[in-house]
């Protein structure tokens, strides 16, 4: 990693990619780290760091998860990914991100949820001039997926023609929803699934009531689990699973208009993950995410068709990166849903393609 200009952490959301960038981001400011490559956590690199006033270190993600920590006064652990602890999220922002919450905070709208390319073109003063300390100026952009077109193609010129001893660490959760160009300029890190049984030692030592079924339905991400340890969250869930799983009495309409002031990213992963245990279990028998739902997902997978539900699987892996930003989030559900009752009851019809 030491002749890379440009480090890509991708992997599911909840395995702990923000924590690990930010503290890879402190070693390397880091004046006097450890022979393993660890921050010493007493150099005054590491207390500006800590402080969140390192000069030399610029954190860029939407405006949507700099006001919820602003608000919250801490990290969220899966929102703002992956239980990044309060470094990060204190750490310098781009002028772009302050005039963007106080300009958000006079007209009412709602944060962008999308890195915009004045955030990423607020950095070029940062990445032309030098570094405070003659080492290394790091710039961590979260999500990166997050960043609009213009945002992505202005990132793009940078990693072309990287300055000299700086290092852009973006984290992604889809990496596949990057520029391809972007993607070929990193050197990129999959981040592993550690093994179901360290994972569930560990939401034990959280004190999480169920650990194996709520890693399980989190897809086996353990920061992802804690949701499920929430009760508002896990009552949320638990509804909407409800509902889809009813082959007689789904209404697709009634369901869109619960769900539309819900987090959409979320609502279609809780649906890819209650198709693929459809179709898995129709295919192999096994259950992969909803350990505690095994007799209804083994009536409604007789009978689905394989080769629709394929189709619709696909459908919603191309409509996740649509779910951030919807021109109207009740129609996009309502859209989403009518598909997944034509896989469900008629099994043949193939859903249409979503737009």
């Amino acid at each position: 990693m030491s002749s890379a200009h440009a480090v890509l952490l991708r992997g599911r959301k909840g395995l702990g990619k923000l924590a690990f960038a930010t503290a890879l981001a402190k070693s390397r400011l880091c004046v006097t780290p450890s022979v393993e490559g660890e921050a010493c956590r007493s150099c005054l690199s590491c207390r500006w760091f800590e402080q969140g006033s390192h000069p030399d270190f610029r954190l860029v993600e939407p405006q949507a998860l700099s006001t919820l920590s602003t608000i919250s006064g801490t990290a969220d652990d899966i929102r703002d990914d992956d239980g990044a602890d309060t470094e990060a999220r204190s750490t310098t922002r781009t002028a772009a991100d302050a005039g963007t919450e106080s300009g958000g905070a006079k007209t009412g709208k709602k944060p962008s949820k999308q890195i915009s390319v004045a955030q990423i073109r607020e950095l070029a003063d940062f990445i032309n001039i030098s570094s405070h300390q003659n080492g290394y100026k790091i710039i961590l952009i979260h999500p990166a997926e997050t960043m609009n077109p213009a945002a992505a193609n202005a990132l793009l010129k940078s990693l072309e023609e990287p300055p000299l001893r700086t290092l852009f660490i973006l984290v992604s959760h889809h990496a596949q929803f990057l520029l391809p160009t972007i993607r070929s300029r990193c050197r990129q890190i999959p981040m592993p699934t550690p093994d179901p049984a360290t994972a569930i030692a560990w939401l034990q030592q959280q004190e999480v009531k169920d650990p194996e079924t709520c890693l399980a339905s989190a897809g086996y991400a353990p920061l992802a689990a804690l949701e499920f340890n929430d009760e508002n969250y896990l009552e949320r869930h638990g509804a909407f699973v409800k509902q889809i799983s009813t082959r007689d009495n789904f209404n697709p309409i009634v369901l869109a208009e619960e769900m539309q002031k819900s987090d959409l990213p979320t609502v279609v992963n809780w649906l890819q993950k209650w198709c693929y245990d459809l179709m898995s279990f129709h295919l192999t028998s096994k259950i992969r995410y909803h350990l505690d739902r095994t007799a209804v997902i083994k009536s409604l997978a007789s009978g689905i068709d394989p080769h629709a539900m394929a189709t619709y699987l696909r459908t919603l892996a191309e409509t996740q990166q649509l779910a951030s930003h919807p021109l109207n989030p009740r129609l996009f559900l309502e859209e989403l849903l009518f598909s997944y009752a034509t896989v469900l009851s008629l099994g043949t019809e193939l859903p249409k393609r979503m737009n």
